[in-house]
């Protein structure tokens, strides 16, 4: 595929400061990371949801609904995860720019991957939140039945089974979520964003 060179960026008429002045909050990307069955997308949704019914501007990139169409020409290799989270990164920092909060589901396995995300964004503006669940919890969860899958080996590359999973070294929250019912992982992160003067 060739790549395109003649091309310039442009900047926009309204910036980043000023849709967040007219919004009355900041805008940050929450990057929800861990095992599949963890609770990143019932989390990501809820605080989305609460968002929204506080009249904040916010949006959810889920991982399964992004490869329905942006990702869809993306398999589960090792490179085709690089380019899957490479390129929600870039989205989620569209997101960021227009003034959202936007949270995103993806299990997102290497921390160079989420490095690399965290690299496109400013200072605070990438929030990284781990939904730590242990393995067996997911597996007894299983909600799509993918473990049972992989344990069959009908599904390869499965995160936590055939396919590692790189644990956050330094996130800025961390939620037990067989520990917290979802409506206190939801508090937890909205206290953080409340301390960090995003909302």
């Amino acid at each position: 595929m060739t790549k395109a060179t003649n091309i310039t960026w442009h900047d926009a008429t309204i910036s980043k400061e000023e849709r967040r002045a007219q919004n009355g909050h900041g805008s940050v990307v929450l990057w929800f990371t861990g095992l599949s069955g963890s609770g990143k997308s019932t989390i990501a949704n809820a605080v989305s949801h609460e968002l929204f019914r506080q009249g904040i501007n916010e949006y959810v990139l889920d991982g399964d609904n992004v490869r329905h169409g942006l990702n869809k020409d993306l398999g589960f290799s090792e490179s085709d995860r690089n380019e899957n989270i490479r390129r929600i990164g870039e989205v989620a920092k569209l997101f960021v720019d227009s003034g959202k909060i936007v949270t995103t589901a993806f299990i997102s396995p290497y921390r160079s991957d989420r490095d690399g995300v965290r690299a496109l964004f400013e200072e605070g503006e990438f929030v990284e939140v781990f939904i730590d669940c242990p393995l067996e919890e997911c597996e007894r969860r299983d909600p799509k039945q993918l473990y049972v899958k992989a344990r069959r080996g009908e599904i390869k590359d499965f995160t936590g089974i055939d396919s590692p999973y790189e644990a956050p070294d330094k996130p800025e929250i961390t939620i037990r979520s067989d520990q917290f019912s979802v409506e206190e992982a939801v508090e937890q992160i909205l206290t953080y964003l409340r301390e960090k003067n995003i909302l």
